[in-house]
């Protein structure tokens, strides 16, 4: 059984167990978090697809840690004119684990 669902602006396909970093979500480290935009559930073979969503589909998940991803350099630069800016970001992540999937 596997489903995708859509959080942070991406879609994501889960199954039981899968483990996960998204954008950070606000929830403590420990706590479990419930995802009810799921756009499409396979359960053996039996597809329901949602109109955007499955009504009744939820994705529960355990968060483990909040983090923060690689840094990404951003450099401006303006040739001949002497203007140069570097500037950089770490996008907040949160891990979690996928507890279940309900149907």
């Amino acid at each position: 059984m596997y489903a995708v669902m859509e959080t942070g602006g991406k879609q994501y396909r889960v199954a039981a167990g899968d483990k996960l970093e998204i954008e950070r979500l606000p929830v403590e480290a420990g706590q479990s978090f419930t995802f009810d935009r799921v756009l499409l559930v396979n359960n053996d073979g039996k597809v329901t697809v949602g109109a955007p969503t499955v009504p009744s589909a939820k994705v529960v998940a355990d968060v483990l840690e909040h983090k923060l991803g690689d840094k990404v350099v951003i450099w401006k630069m303006k040739r001949r004119k002497g203007y140069h800016k570097k500037q950089g970001h770490r996008q907040g992540l949160t891990v979690v684990q996928v507890k279940e999937i309900n149907s």
